[in-house]
């Protein structure tokens, strides 16, 4: 990005709602877009990230940049912002220019990029973002199969996908997508509820700000390969008692016995912590098959972190 001449202030971009006016950016259904236009609104998100002087930011989807806004009144050291919508990235182009070297666009599908790479250097990264509906589970999963490089995660989802994402064992939203979540952060909770008529278009649910710390230890692609397995089982028939839930995977009671966890038991009652041991012994187990060892539950029972 050129530098601003000296002795000249960088150009000035237009309101946010000219901003929509002059790019046509009416929401579009197929992207899940639905935009913050209440400047108070994004500068109390941006708040809700916590302290991000010196920090890099990734936003995805920001549209026409309501919350990027927000961010660049903070002391970020640099908002990296990915944007499928090309009326969008055109829209944010003349936001960049009001703020060289702080401000990149880009191009793309988030679903492919990885926050790591997008975002080098020594800083501390976080993710900040009113995320499109449409993709906004799966990118949460491919984040937390990365967030050992990630200091925070501040994001907009649904309020359904946000009670999901913090429901305790024993609850009915409690599920898959919450433990996955509560094993790779230390700390998930809803930060903030936002009626439909804060956003337009008007969705037709609530929508709610989830803050995510992530652990600093990293499980590794084949532990969260194991725990992606495990719960997608265990969920996929939750009434079924694990004994029968978990023969999808084979050998379900030497697995359970493994983990010291009783196989009348269903998946809504385990803890996080449990989950884990069971992961552990899943992986151990596949680990054996593949090097021709016999697999046996003496001993096999894994500490969670």
């Amino acid at each position: 990005m050129a530098a601003t001449p000296p002795g000249r202030s960088p150009p000035q971009p237009p309101g946010l709602r000219e901003t929509v006016a002059r790019h046509r950016l009416a929401p579009r259904k197929s992207l899940g877009q639905h935009f913050l236009l209440d400047p108070a609104l994004c500068a109390r998100i941006a708040a809700l990230a916590g302290d991000l002087a010196g920090r890099q930011v990734l936003e995805v989807g920001p549209g026409p940049g309501g919350l990027t806004r927000a961010l660049l009144a903070t002391a970020a050291a640099r908002v990296v912002a990915v944007e499928l919508d090309p009326r969008a990235v055109a829209a944010l182009a003349e936001l960049a220019a009001a703020h060289p070297g702080r401000l990149q666009v880009i191009e793309g599908d988030a679903l492919t990029m990885d926050p790591a790479a997008l975002l080098p250097g020594p800083e501390p990264r976080r993710i900040v973002a009113n995320l499109p509906y449409n993709v906004a589970t799966p990118l949460l999963l491919r984040w937390l199969r990365g967030a050992a490089a990630l200091e925070g995660m501040t994001l907009m989802f649904q309020q359904e996908v946000a009670e999901r994402l913090v429901a305790a064992p024993g609850t009915a939203a409690y599920g898959r997508l919450g433990v996955l979540a509560q094993w790779r952060c230390a700390e998930v909770r809803v930060l903030l509820r936002l009626p439909p008529g804060a956003f337009t278009p008007p969705p037709r649910v609530w929508s709610a700000v989830v803050g995510l710390v992530p652990r600093p230890e990293d499980p590794g692609p084949a532990l969260f390969a194991a725990m992606e397995r495990l719960t997608a089982a265990a969920f996929g028939q939750r009434r079924k008692m694990l004994r029968g839930a978990l023969r999808t995977l084979g050998g379900a009671e030497a697995l359970l016995a493994a983990a010291g966890i009783a196989g009348e038991r269903r998946a809504e009652t385990l803890t996080v912590a449990e989950f884990d041991r069971l992961a552990r012994a899943l992986l151990a187990r596949d680990g054996a098959a593949a090097a021709g060892r016999p697999f046996s539950a003496a001993g096999r029972r894994a500490r969670a972190p």
